[in-house]
């Protein structure tokens, strides 16, 4: 097991948004060698500021001078997502790559005019989610490209909860437009399946929704009433370039599932594929003819990662081609579950005007860590 990305320059970050997320972020940098974090910003100047006292070597600033910094190369935004498009279009302005949070843009239309001007300043762009760089979804792609399960057919994606409003205490933006089961949580599975199976050429949706309000369940409002303004309940196939058919089921309102977050099937084998929205877990391949499911070894991606490795893939990728966790690959996905919402209100079969490469294989590999404050 190696390293190939011990040689990588480092990357001078800067941060914009210091909200809960940022925590998960600062503590895989502290391990990265390739990322030196230098600067954070937040409309809120009392939240930069304690994440600056809490990492040595690390400034609070304001939005605009960080975007005006000369020592910061990429911005890692972390802003809501009706802000991702507005903030990476600064930072590409001023010069800079820029990483975000899912989703690229709140639509298609602001991620391509995102990866636009990127291409124009000679910048990257590279989004997440990076956890399909992780030992959970590179050992399965392994396993296929090993052609463990023969030609693969079909996948199944399920993700399943009553609603986030139970345990969230401001959970009225899940149920606005540019909310919903499939937005929220389809870029984690949407880009593993890209990982794993290849681009979507067209998609067929279906949507409903249960209940035209939901109720508080913790926290200072509990008991106040969201009102309900999109689809709950998202069904959707997914037609790849390859032949393969993948199907979405992403709930708000199912209560509980036994179905796997990930199936793979292929005319030797299927394998049970851990959470998208993990780096880790277990892969398990039933193969023709075999008598129980086996555990696969873990055989690829980075071990022990996090959020943030994506930023340290992306530092290590040569000039000119496109990050793993890249903004083709965010936009892709954007645009497959727009379009699902798209014929879940028209029936009719939506094509897909974009693609992405399937993304190289991450082999496994252990990054160089650091230690510091």
């Amino acid at each position: 097991m190696g390293n190939p990305l011990e040689n990588t320059k480092q990357l001078n970050v800067g941060i914009i948004g210091c909200g809960a997320i940022i925590a998960q972020y600062l503590s895989n940098f502290r391990r990265l060698d390739s990322v030196n974090l230098v600067a954070v910003a937040d409309l809120d100047p009392a939240r930069a500021q304690a994440v600056a006292d809490s990492y040595e070597g690390v400034r609070a600033v304001s939005v605009e001078e960080l975007l005006a910094a000369d020592d910061v190369d990429l911005v890692l935004n972390l802003t809501i997502p009706a802000a991702h498009a507005d903030v990476a279009l600064k930072a590409i302005a001023n010069g800079k790559s820029v990483y975000g949070e899912k989703p690229l843009a709140a639509t298609t239309e602001e991620a391509r005019q995102v990866l636009d001007a990127a291409r124009a300043a000679g910048v990257v762009v590279g989004c997440a989610p990076d956890t399909v760089l992780g030992t959970g979804i590179q050992t399965a792609r392994k396993a296929i490209d090993d052609g463990l399960i023969g030609t693969p057919i079909s996948a199944t994606a399920t993700m399943a909860t009553p609603g986030h409003e139970r345990w969230h205490p401001n959970p009225d933006f899940y149920y606005q437009p540019g909310g919903g089961p499939l937005l929220d949580m389809g870029p984690y599975y949407v880009s593993a399946l890209v990982t794993l199976l290849g681009p979507v050429v067209s998609v067929v949706g279906a949507a409903s929704h249960t209940r035209n309000e939901r109720t508080i369940g913790s926290g200072p409002r509990e008991g106040q009433k969201v009102p309900v303004d999109i689809d709950s309940h998202v069904t959707g196939v997914l037609v790849h370039a390859s032949g393969a058919l993948s199907t979405l089921f992403m709930s708000f309102d199912a209560v509980k599932t036994k179905s796997p977050n990930l199936e793979i099937h292929g005319e030797k084998g299927s394998l049970v594929v851990p959470d998208p929205n993990h780096f880790d877990g277990e892969v398990q391949l039933f193969a023709l003819g075999a008598e129980d499911w086996e555990t696969l070894p873990v055989s690829a991606g980075y071990v022990d990662s996090g959020r943030g490795f994506g930023i340290a893939d992306l530092a290590a990728t040569p000039a000119g081609q496109e990050p793993r966790a890249g903004g083709g690959l965010a936009f892709h996905a954007l645009e497959v579950m727009e379009s699902v919402l798209e014929s879940a209100k028209s029936g009719h079969s939506v094509s897909i005007k974009s693609t992405a490469q399937r993304p190289p294989a991450v082999p496994l590999t252990e990054l160089a860590t650091k230690v510091s404050a």
